[in-house]
């Protein structure tokens, strides 16, 4: 049951992220003068809606699985979030960064047997 929550909240973690992303891409971009439009966006509401589940979901995987663990195995969501920039926004993904997430892929792999 641990790998679900920590899969459920890697996943809402990725999605809100691509929920931030479309809410800035329909504002044309904030900066740091205008980034207050940003909490009036719905994309953004609802990304920040799932970071809140997704901390609360992380309680609970804190609450059973020792940090040394639970930790790096969140590391997942880099790769699955130049996965979704790649099939959602159409960002390149270069040779290095195929290899990074290889590498996070097999340490995370590492990480959870031991």
């Amino acid at each position: 049951m641990n790998i679900v929550y920590l899969t459920l909240n890697v996943l809402m973690l990725v999605s809100g992220q691509v929920l931030f992303k479309i809410g800035l891409e329909k504002l044309g971009g904030v900066n740091l003068n205008n980034a207050w439009k940003a909490i009036f966006n719905t994309y953004i509401i609802f990304g920040l809606l799932l970071y809140v589940l997704a901390t609360l979901v992380w309680f609970v995987v804190l609450s059973r699985v020792p940090l040394s663990i639970a930790y790096p195995i969140q590391s997942i969501a880099y790769v699955l979030g130049i996965l979704a920039a790649f099939i959602l926004f159409n960002e390149p993904i270069s040779f290095m960064k195929w290899m990074g997430m290889i590498i996070i892929v097999i340490g995370v792999y590492i990480i959870s047997i031991y």
